[in-house]
This record gives C-alpha cells, structure tokens and sequence, in this order.
C-alpha cells in the first residue's frame, strides 16, 4: 500500500487556492466586528435625531422679519388670511344685534290682581248700588259705545248677577289668572331699554328663575302699550270663558289701573350672550391668488410681508402629498448618512484614535448633533439679527474640537455642520460662506492656549473675519440696495463672534475635564512649584525633585524638536516619580552618604520596591485628581523595561551558589508592569528619563562620552521594544536623541578651574 499522498488534479488545486477577500468582503467583516456595529449605532441614532430635530421632513422657511430680499417673493400657491379688522367690524355688528336678557318678576302683577280680586268680591257683596262704591264701580265702567242707553245702576247689577252664586267667584279669579298667565310668564314693560345700535328689537330673551331656560320672545307682545288695550283683554278675558258683561268690565279696570312693568335688563346676562355673539362670528379671510408679489426685492421684510409668507408656507405644506413628504424625508436622512460616512472615513484614516475611545467618540457624536439642533433652532427665530446667533454654536463648537482633537479635523467637522444648517433653514450658499469664513478663522487661531484672554482674542479675529466676508458677500449678491443692512449684519455677525470667544473662555474647563485634555493654560497652572504634590516631593524626596526638574528641562526640548507639546511633556517630568516620595530612601538621588540600603536586600525584594514607585505614583496622581494625561505619563515613563542592576545582581548570586543556569532567573519578574508609553510625548520621557539618570554615573562627562552614552541607551530602548507603540518614526528618535546630547553636553558643559587662593607664609 502507498504511504504517498494521492495526487490531486488542475481543479482541485485550483479550487484549494485561498485569495485574499476582496473590498467588499473585508467590508463585510468588518461590519460584523461587535465594536463597529456599536459605533454605526451610535451614528444611526445621531442621524434620527438630527433628522427629528431640524424637521428634515419639512422644506425650510428661510425668510426673517428685516431681511432684504434679492428678489421679490411671490405666492406658490393660493391663500388666505385673516383679516382682523374685518373680522371685529363682523363681531361688533354680531354684538349690536344680539338679543337683550330680561329678568322677569311677576311680583308686581300678582299684586294688581289680587288688589282685582278684593274690589270684585266688595262689589259683589254689595246688596244695592247704593251700597256698592261708586267710585270703584267707576272704575269698571267701559267706554259706552255711542247711542247706549245703559246706565250704571242697570250695569252694576248685571255685574253683580253674573258673579252672584256658588262658585263663580273662584271660577272668576281661575280665568282671570288664565287670561293674564302669558303676561305673568313673558313679562311686561312700557319700552325697550335698549335702542336699534345696541340690540335687537324684534326679539328679547326672557327668564323668571335663574335656573329656568331663557324664553325667547318676540318684543311686540310685551309692551303695555301694545299688549293692554281694552279690547286686547276683552278678547283675552273671553276665551277664559269670563261672561261677556263682566269681560268688559274687568278689561276696562286692567286698563284705567295700567298693567305693571315687571322686566329688567339683567346686563351680565345680556353681555355674555354679546360675547357669544361675536365668538360664533368667523374669522374673515383676505385671499390671495398665486403669483402675487408677497415682499418686493431691495426692501427690508416687513412684520405684514412676514405674515403672509407664512401663510402661504403653511398652505402649501398642508397641500403636499404623502409622496413629496416621504422623498424629502428620505433625502435629508440620506444625506445625513452620507455626512457621517464621510467624517467616518476621515477618522478611521486620519485619526483613529477617535474611534478606538468610545467615551470621546460618542461625546464627539453629541457635540456635533447639539450643535445642529441648537443652531438650527437658533435660525429659525424670526427676526434675522436673532438668527445670525446661529454663529455662536458654531464657533464654539468649532473650537472646542480643535482644542480636545485636532485644527483639520475641527475645520472639516465645522464645515459639515455649518452646511447641513445653511441646508435646514434655507440660509443658502452667503450665509454658509459666512459662518466659515469666521469659524475657520476662530479654528486657525485656538492652537495652544497659555492665556485666559486667547480665545477673547481668537473671537475678535474670527468676528473682524467674519464682519469683512458679510460685507463682502452682501455687495456680491447686490444687497446694497439698503446701504445700513449690510454694514449692521456685519457689527452683529462681528458682535456674536466676540460672544462666543468670551463663552468659550468660560466653558474652557468644564471642556478640559469631560473630554480629559489639557490646554496650555492649564498645564502652566497644575505645573507651579506651589502644587502641594511637588512641595510634599521636595520635602520627602529632595533628589528625585532636583532629578524631576532635570529630566523637564532636557525632556521638553526634545519634545519640541519634533513637534510635540513641549509643555505636556515637561508637566508630566515633573509628577513623573512622584510615587518615590512614599519610600524616598531606596533610590540613589535620595541616598546622600547613607548606606545603601538594597545591600540587605534580596534582589527581587529590591525589584518590587523599585517597581512599585510605578503604581504608587499613579495612585497618588489620581487621589489628587491630576489629568489623566499626567497619570498616562506616571504609568508610562518605564513601560516594560528590565530592571537591569537588580536582574544581573540575581544571575550573579545564582551563578556565585553553583548554578551557572542564568535561565532560571525569570526576566519577567524584574521588569516594569508598563503599559508601554503610547504617544510621541511618552516616549520622549522615557528616554529623557532614561539618559539623565544614566548621566550622573559619567566620570568625565564630555561630549563624546555624553552621545555614545545617550545613542546606547535609545537604541537599547529601540531594541527592546519600548517605543513601539509610542508612534514615533525613527526620524523623530534620531531628532530626539540629537537634542538630548546638546541639553546633557550643556548641562555638563566644561569650567573654567579658577586658582586656588595662596596660603599667608609667617
């Protein structure tokens, strides 16, 4: 049997051939990665809000009261408006014609029947006319037609006759109340206590009890005068079933007696039934047709023009179909993602480091979407000097992401924010120009802040900037036309630029501490020798401090030899060992003519403590609540490096016992827990650190011990690893390393040997 492998055919080596993945497909994993998908999340969310909060669903309004358009603006669609003034002449007629409220008491009638009712039953009682009143029977007497032959005796003992008997008194008072009841429920008066210009006249509103439902009634039938005529109450007695003669009789003294007025105008009543009136009058509209010129090119828009423009705004939103809405919306959410990938591109290869931080990453992503709804909310105000406020948002943030970023990255992200805003409320293409015109200046100029008036100074060049280019943009686009328009746009676009350096002045340290950066006004502060954790270095640690010192000096000057923040770096020496203040008596420089005292030590026991100055130090630089780019430096300024005398002191007592196997010394144990430095700034630290203290040991320090020195110990630093995570090219170590050995050959500079004073001979 063949121990040989088979032999495969064309194909199936073909199809065994592994190929790189392809664009797409290393695209694909990377989207499968559980941290990009959290970071697309975020954008996604970014994206909705911003959405939401700028209305991308709803084209923009850009018109402002006083702003001068190019153009004259005419109606798209048409419209109406309320006319107010129309409207109130409507409600005013409403009110003139409202109909009055009456409060009836019928207190007053009940009292003139029953006055009635005691004449007629003293009549009635009468035996003979010469018994009865004359002069109350007089008042019973009707008119005598003419030609009557009646006299008052045969008409009083008609009267009589016909009342005389069982019952028919009550049934006398039964149809009298009958006959006036509609006087008792409608009330009466003699006139109307309002004329044709207050209310109406025809009809009134009537209400006996203040519970009971108001009675609409017609005018007409509660006058007196209209309603109690004698023959009027003849007619009302009778269809009460009252006999004729006494009918008559009765009528004829309702009237000689006159019947009482019981109405009044209840004016609360009557005034909420005029407000109800003019409330139920609606609203009176002014139409315009499409293509009427709504504001004239050249003239300031006035508060009138503004109105109408929204009116027609609104009218032509509400006729958009579903269609038009959704494909707008669609628009602006694809061109916020197509924002965000391209900042995503920019920092995935520019500055990663963005990406890697979530926490800056996610602020970042905040302080941008912010930034758009506030300006956008800002630009909608409808006056336009308000809305030039729109600049400081964008100045601040602008600012703000060169100062905890990067100038390049500030100016691109600035740029975008300032377009999608321009895009959501309609400023167009001048005001964009505007806004980044000052906004790149204010970007250019943050740089490094060793003043607390840098950025008041930065707001005044960004506001000049911006002021010129608002000019120079207002004469481009003919806006001249209103000479004090430009030149005022100017002064306030130049006044909120010098707002926004004071307010970022202000919010300066609340920006240091979110984001964990330092500016250079704050690294000169927290690097005063009055820091209590440098006083407590000096007293506890005097040769670590003068070492401290030693190592900024010579450490910043290599830091600015390649571009670095020379001021961070020299900040971080100075903290750099302050964990050595804890056991101060274990490290050389503290040492003075004591003894030794790692002589009684085991050399891994010496290793610990020496090690431990690492952590230590990081520990106190937190409890006191330094940056955390301070605390990257105490952690850092060793990294992984071997603890070499106390390394090599183990391999020799192990070799001095007999065992000649250095192997099993373990070389972990006597190295640095790191983490390696990770910056540029780090590592130049870590060799500044590492030559000044291997300096000190030199007999005759002169130049050329000093550069073979300091080239030994960088490329023993190179070789071992420990700057390559630092990001520094070899170009910068070998520019580092050339400023070390000038910063040491000045430090150990040669001196002029001055003779020594001759001793006085007796």
């Amino acid at each position: 049997m063949s121990t040989g492998s088979q032999k495969r055919t064309r194909s199936e080596r073909v199809a065994a051939l592994e190929l790189p993945p392809s664009l797409w497909g290393r695209a694909l994993e990377t989207l499968r990665r559980g941290d990009v998908l959290v970071r697309l999340g975020i954008c996604l969310i970014a994206a909705l809000v911003m959405w939401s909060a700028t209305r991308a669903w709803s084209p923009p309004f850009p018109y402002h009261k006083g702003q001068v358009p190019q153009r004259s603006i005419v109606a798209r669609v048409d419209f109406a408006v309320p006319n107010p003034q129309k409207t109130e002449q409507d409600r005013d007629q409403a009110r003139r014609e409202a109909r009055y409220v009456y409060k009836n008491d019928p207190e007053p009638l009940r009292q003139l029947l029953a006055k009635l009712q005691g004449q007629v039953v003293q009549l009635v009682g009468a035996k003979t006319y010469d018994q009865a009143t004359q002069d109350i029977w007089s008042e019973f007497l009707p008119i005598e037609e003419e030609g009557s032959q009646r006299t008052p005796e045969e008409s009083f003992e008609t009267f009589r006759t016909q009342l005389s008997g069982e019952g028919r008194l009550d049934e006398f008072e039964k149809a009298v109340r009958g006959a006036l009841a509609d006087f008792r429920k409608r009330g009466l008066l003699k006139q109307l206590a309002h004329d044709d210009s207050q209310g109406d006249q025809a009809e009134i509103f009537v209400y006996t009890d203040e519970a009971a439902d108001r009675e609409r009634v017609d005018a007409s039938q509660v006058r007196i005068r209209e309603v109690a005529t004698e023959v009027k109450l003849y007619d009302r007695l009778s269809v009460q079933a009252v006999l004729p003669g006494v009918a008559q009789h009765i009528a004829s003294w309702l009237v000689r007696h006159e019947l009482p007025t019981t109405l009044s105008v209840d004016e609360d009543a009557t005034a909420q039934v005029k407000q109800r009136a003019a409330d139920l009058v609606r609203e009176a509209m002014t139409p315009y047709e499409a293509g009427k010129i709504l504001a004239k090119a050249g003239k300031p828009i006035t508060p009138e023009a503004y109105d109408l423009l929204i009116a027609e705004r609104e009218t032509m939103l509400a006729e958009r179909t579903a269609v038009q809405w959704i494909t707008r919306s669609l628009a602006a959410f694809g061109m916020y993602v197509a924002i965000y990938v391209l900042c995503g591109f920019y920092i995935h290869f520019r500055n990663h480091d963005v990406l890697q931080h979530l926490g800056r990453f996610i602020a970042l992503v905040a302080l941008a979407t912010a930034t758009v709804t506030v300006g956008y909310w800002i630009g909608c105000f409808d006056d336009w000097r308000l809305a030039r406020l729109v600049l400081i948002p964008l100045l601040l943030f602008g600012m703000i992401v060169a100062i905890v970023f990067q100038q390049e990255m500030a100016l691109l992200f600035s740029a975008v924010a300032a377009l999608v805003l321009v895009l959501s409320v309609g400023s167009g293409l001048a005001s964009f120009v505007i806004l980044m015109a000052a906004t790149a200046t204010a970007v250019l100029l943050v740089g490094r802040i060793r003043s607390r008036t840098k950025l008041i100074y930065v707001g005044l060049c960004a506001g000049l900037v911006g002021a010129l280019t608002t000019l120079g943009v207002s004469t481009v686009e003919n806006q001249g036309v209103q000479p004090q328009l430009p030149w005022l746009d100017a002064a306030l676009v130049g006044l909120w630029a010098v707002i926004a350096g004071f307010v970022m002045t202000g919010l300066l340290p609340f920006v240091e501490r979110g984001f964990g950066v330092l500016t250079d006004m704050s690294l000169l502060e927290l690097g005063d020798a009055a820091h209590p954790l440098l006083q407590e270095l000096v007293r506890r640690a005097p040769g670590t401090y003068n070492h401290s010192i030693n190592v900024a000096s010579i450490a910043e000057a290599a830091a600015e030899s390649i571009g670095a923040n020379g001021l961070l770096v020299r900040v971080g020496a100075y903290f750099h060992d302050i964990g050595k203040m804890l056991k101060p008596g274990y490290f050389i420089e503290n040492q003075g003519q004591e003894a030794n005292r790692h002589d009684e030590l085991l050399p891994a026991m010496s290793t610990l403590i020496i090690i431990a100055h690492v952590k230590d130090g990081a520990d106190l630089a937190r409890q006191h609540r330094l940056p955390r780019s301070i605390i990257d430096f105490v952690q850092q300024h060793h990294g992984t490096t071997l603890v070499e005398f106390f390394y090599r002191r183990a391999s020799e007592q192990q070799a001095a016992d007999g065992n000649d196997n250095r192997g099993k010394v373990d070389e972990n144990s006597y190295r640095y827990p790191g983490p390696k430095p990770q910056s540029r700034a780090s590592g130049v630290l870590m060799l500044a650190d590492t030559v000044e203290s291997a300096s000190r040991v030199l007999v005759e320090p002169t130049p050329a011990r000093i550069e073979s020195l300091i080239h030994e110990l960088v490329m023993k630093r190179l070789l071992d690893g420990q700057l390559d995570e630092s990001k520094l090219t070899l170009q910068e170590v070998r520019t580092v390393e050339e400023s070390l050995v000038k910063s040491l050959i000045a430090v150990y500079h040669g001196r002029v040997k001055y003779p020594e004073k001759p001793q006085k001979t007796a």
